[in-house]
């Protein structure tokens, strides 16, 4: 009997080392890239340390997606399934019920955590078998299941199965094909040449049917040397071919998508676009933009907030340069891995990269800007690195050994004093000098506070356009204290101030209770040191706190639990002192 046969071979002796290995930060499409190029059916997913984590077919990967569009998620997000494998000392005969019992047209065999091959069902019929109609039999509801169709043939070509994932694929039954001919229905099937070369031919690209595509194996059987027939298996890739082309439309769309999106920055990034009329920032942006048509490096100077990187991309927008203006801010990225950001590096450069390596920053900034933010922060040894490129216009990338050429033009900013750093032996001299080619310094806008209210105007309608909101009127009263306020954040900080001015607004109207407690804070202090009359130490304390607490009334509207808050004084305080003091309009 068959079951004999079965029982002599072990898993090593049938199993295949024909199998793809993937980690398991690889995206969805480049695991559907690596089946089309591979011509697998199945791909192995492994952790850090070559270890087996799951398996994916294509029906893995499309169920995943459930109508997703998104081919970019890595498959460590991806639920795992169970994993059904099989140790090289089994029996084949245990490989086979192993199958049988779960359903399943393939077993990674392991040595511990490690994949060291697959079995497969055509690995089972080429080696253990020497009926073909036995096979039939003990396989049909294995291989009725399998992702792949099957088809089995005599030594005399003659048809003795054809599974019912085939049916679908030719769109013929197998009533119609058993028992005869292979060449009546397919003269030159992939399946008679190896049947009559006696050998293997694996993944062949063909479509059998229009509008239908599939990757087509075909193996010889040979049973203790005696030639038995030949099988074929039929993958059909039709979902992931019309992907692939479906990718490929999305490509076109996302380029067209980019070009738009390019537009509207050169649109939104102009010099045109910088809001202000003061003697100060007018010299600043014609110093920028006589600079902009050079290549000369720009250092940009200014406190946080003060719209460094807008006057950047503004210079690049002005500029002949054709590439891409890219963005680096150097205090955001881990010192150890910021020269592979930069310089980008070969595929296994070490563990955890990409297998096709990845294109850094610098490199991906050819023939445009690279802009270089919080240089000040940037570590000493990649300040190195930075200068070479500046000097030699080369990269090399981590792991790597051969120069790529780059044509960048750097512009770099920081809120930091250089200068100092450089006499304290943290930013290098030599590089602050490549840098400083032209220097702007941008001014705080409590050095320009007359352009306060064209930037306040111009973020409140802003604000509302994106909201779908009306325009509230700004109080006098609120607009004073506005333009009183120093506004350490600058720009920024005006920004986010006025998001909170139009969300509290009050009837359409911009009223003191909208301004945020930190900015009236800040001018009460101001305000009551400098309205002392007296050099009587009680009277003054009693002055500042009387006034202070009708300040923080009228600010909340006489809500004393947001006034004791606003005061940071506990509830009670405040109705004590409101008593003592004897303030009539809030006891």
């Amino acid at each position: 009997m068959y079951l004999d046969k079965l029982d002599k071979y072990s898993v090593r002796d049938i199993m295949s080392n024909d199998f793809v290995k993937l980690h398991y930060s690889t995206s969805r499409k480049e695991v559907i890239e690596k089946m089309l190029t591979h011509q697998v059916g199945e791909i192995i997913i492994c952790n850090d340390r070559d270890e087996l984590l799951t398996l994916f077919t294509f029906k893995d990967i499309f169920t995943a997606m459930d109508g997703e569009d998104d081919f970019d998620i890595t498959l460590a997000s991806e639920e795992k399934k169970e994993i059904v494998s099989i140790n090289p000392g089994a029996k084949a005969i245990e490989a086979r019920d192993l199958m049988q019992k779960r359903a399943v047209g393939r077993l990674p065999v392991m040595e511990g955590k490690k994949i060291i091959g697959i079995v497969r069902v055509y690995d089972i019929l080429n080696k253990v078998y020497s009926k073909v109609d036995q096979m039939h039999e003990v396989f049909g509801t294995i291989i009725n299941n399998l992702h792949e169709g099957v088809c089995l043939v005599d030594k005399e070509g003659t048809v003795i199965l054809w599974t019912e994932r085939i049916e679908k694929i030719y769109n013929i039954k197998s009533e119609e094909i058993l028992g005869k001919k292979l060449k009546e229905f397919f003269p030159t099937a992939l399946l008679l040449r190896a049947l009559e070369e006696k050998k293997t031919i694996e993944n062949v690209y063909h479509s059998p049917k229009k509008d239908s595509y599939a990757i087509i194996s075909a193996v010889p059987i040979f049973i203790e040397g005696e030639f038995a027939g030949a099988v074929s298996t039929d993958r059909d890739i039709t979902e992931n071919t019309n992907l692939s082309m479906e990718l490929e439309s999305a490509k076109e769309k996302l380029d067209f998508l980019q070009t738009e999106v390019n537009k509207i920055h050169e649109e939104q990034y102009t010099f045109d676009k910088v809001n202000g009329k003061s003697e100060v920032i007018l010299e600043k942006i014609h110093t920028a933009v006589q600079v902009a048509k050079t290549n000369s490096s720009v250092l940009i100077g200014g406190e946080s907030g003060t719209g460094k990187e807008v006057f950047a991309r503004a210079i690049h927008q002005a500029s002949d340069r054709v590439g891409p203006f890219v963005a680096i801010n150097c205090s955001a990225i881990p010192e150890n891995i910021f020269e592979s950001e930069m310089f980008g590096y070969e595929g296994g450069a070490f563990t955890g990269a990409l297998n096709k390596g990845k294109v850094g920053k610098v490199e991906f900034a050819d023939k445009g800007t690279l802009f270089l933010d919080e240089i000040g922060d940037m570590p000493l040894y990649m300040q190195a690195k930075i200068l070479r490129v500046l000097q030699d216009r080369q990269i090399v990338r981590v792991g790597g050994e051969e120069p790529i050429d780059v044509d960048i033009r750097i512009i770099s900013a920081t809120h930091r004093d250089l200068k100092a750093m450089m006499t304290a032996g943290k930013f290098r001299e030599d590089l602050f000098y490549r840098l400083n080619v032209v220097n702007i310094q941008l001014p705080g806008l409590r050095f320009r506070k007359e352009d306060i209210p064209l930037l306040l105007n111009q973020f409140i309608h802003e604000f509302c356009s994106e909201n779908n909101i009306a325009e509230p009127k700004i109080n006098s009263e609120v607009f004073q204290v506005l333009m009183s306020y120093d506004w350490p954040g600058n720009i920024r900080e005006l920004k986010n101030t006025v998001e909170h001015l139009v969300v509290f607004s009050k009837n359409k109207e911009i009223v003191m209770s909208s301004i945020p407690v930190q900015i009236l804070e800040k001018l009460e202090g101001t305000r009551e040191i400098n309205s002392i009359k007296t050099f009587e130490l009680q009277e003054n304390i009693n002055y500042i706190e009387i006034n202070t607490i009708k300040k923080a009334m009228e600010a909340v509207e006489g809500n004393k639990m947001r006034a004791a808050k606003l005061l940071k004084i506990p509830r009670s305080t405040l109705y004590y002192k409101i008593k003592f003091h004897n303030i009539k309009e809030y006891l």
